[in-house]
């Protein structure tokens, strides 16, 4: 039933659009209760939003050799989700409800985005693991400097977000997850001796 339910409502939004979409129409194509709709999700956006981007299978992470190239393919993957007009208009309504609703943002944040975050972790372990990193960097971190720079541009700026701006998205963030590492490398290391030794001519 789960998927019947979003494969109807992906039809309905590449038919109608994204605004004129009902829930009572995905729950009378489908042959399904609203009740079994809204068992599942809590509203049209949350549906919308599971059956365009959520219920896509991820491709297999690439392992393009360097931080910068396999940022850059993961983020190509996940522009070419959010950049069509469906997602352009049902994100916007998503965030709205998911700043009112804690149980559906707990429930986001335990899928979608903990999903994105064991990619952007295993990016980073391989990384590190090829010394391109000083040490590990928080995924969610990392999320946020390239997922949600892409997501600020698409849906709060309203850019046209083109393949040269998610090449520069990705270098953006490996410089910014590459100075972390560092940064966090050197908080970590301890003082040297010069550092720990107590000045003279002190009482």
């Amino acid at each position: 039933m789960d998927h019947k339910i979003l494969q109807t409502a992906r039809e309905l939004i590449d038919e109608v659009g994204y605004p004129a979409l009902t829930v009572d129409q995905v729950a009378a194509r489908a042959g399904v209760g609203k009740a079994a709709i809204y068992r599942r999700y809590a509203s049209k956006a949350e549906m919308a939003f599971a059956a365009t981007m959520h219920e896509q299978e991820s491709p297999p992470l690439a392992d393009t050799g360097s931080l910068h190239g396999d940022l850059l393919a993961l983020v190509r993957t996940f522009h070419v989700r959010m950049d069509t007009p469906a997602a352009r208009h049902l994100a916007p309504a998503l965030m709205s409800e998911l700043a009112v609703n804690p149980e559906l943002d707990t429930r986001f944040q335990d899928t979608f985005l903990a999903e994105e975050q064991t990619a952007f972790a295993e990016i980073i372990e391989r990384a590190t693991a090829r010394g391109e990193l000083a040490g590990p960097v928080d995924p969610a971190m990392a999320h946020l400097l390239l997922l949600g720079s892409l997501a600020a541009a698409l849906y709060i700026l309203n850019l046209p977000v083109d393949d040269a701006m998610v090449t520069d998205l990705a270098t953006a963030a490996a410089a910014g997850i590459t100075a972390l590492a560092d940064r966090h490398h050197s908080d970590s290391e301890p003082p040297s001796r010069a550092d720990r030794a107590v000045p003279t001519g002190l009482s």
